[in-house]
């Protein structure tokens, strides 16, 4: 960062830590993230997918799961009380699951439950469209956290910790590490309709002509 004599931020939050770095003001671009642009770009897109009729699903009426990370996936602990959280869970669970992730399951006799519908990993166009109809998302993807908040769609991390700090201020989204309890509560109470999703923390969707221009400029 010191090193650099431009700094393109995407939100708010990184341009504070710059300057809690002690990076000088003038070295700071705020321009927004990216991934929101390709979020816009691929949602209207992403309509020609058919996977919510062959998968018999309605809007807003199923929790989408993603789960790969070594640290759930390989304790066997902390990925059986995962699943005996979503068995408690008095909705339907649509899981993409990662082949690693089926691998440890049948390594650690967990058995599913019954509302939990377990598919195929899918397209990017079929995920987006999975992502925008779920009630809420359960994962332990970096990616997909965002992409969750992107289509308006609360978030249920079950990691200990994330890197998009202000998601988790604002609402969008809440750590439950692997405690079942924690996510039980999480899973029932949180809400589509938290005014965070008025805005957008990470810029207006034309962050790629923001970094375009000041690389031209710089």
């Amino acid at each position: 960062d010191h090193a650099s004599t431009l700094l393109l931020a995407p939100t708010s939050t990184a341009t504070a830590n710059l300057r809690k770095e002690g990076v000088d003001a003038d070295k700071i671009k705020e321009v927004g993230d990216v991934m929101l642009d390709a979020a816009i770009f691929y949602r209207e897109r992403s309509e020609q997918s058919d996977i919510l009729v062959r998968l018999g699903l309605h809007p807003r009426d199923f929790v989408l799961v993603t789960l790969h990370r070594a640290e759930n996936v390989d304790n066997s602990s902390r990925l059986a009380s995962i699943v005996d959280a979503f068995s408690q869970v008095r909705k339907k669970f649509v899981w993409p699951m990662h082949p690693r992730t089926r691998k440890k399951i049948r390594e650690f006799e967990i058995v599913l439950p019954s509302n939990v519908a377990i598919i195929e990993p899918v397209g990017y166009l079929d995920m987006v469209q999975l992502e925008k109809n779920a009630t809420v998302i359960a994962t332990d993807s970096g990616g997909v956290q965002k992409e969750a908040y992107f289509q308006k769609t609360p978030c249920v991390t079950l990691r200990d910790e994330t890197e998009w700090v202000e998601l988790v201020d604002a609402g969008a989204n809440v750590l439950v590490g692997s405690d079942s309890q924690r996510i039980i509560k999480a899973l029932t109470l949180i809400r589509s309709d938290i005014d965070v999703f008025k805005g957008c923390l990470y810029g207006d969707g034309n962050a790629g002509e923001k970094v375009v221009e000041n690389i031209v400029g710089f």
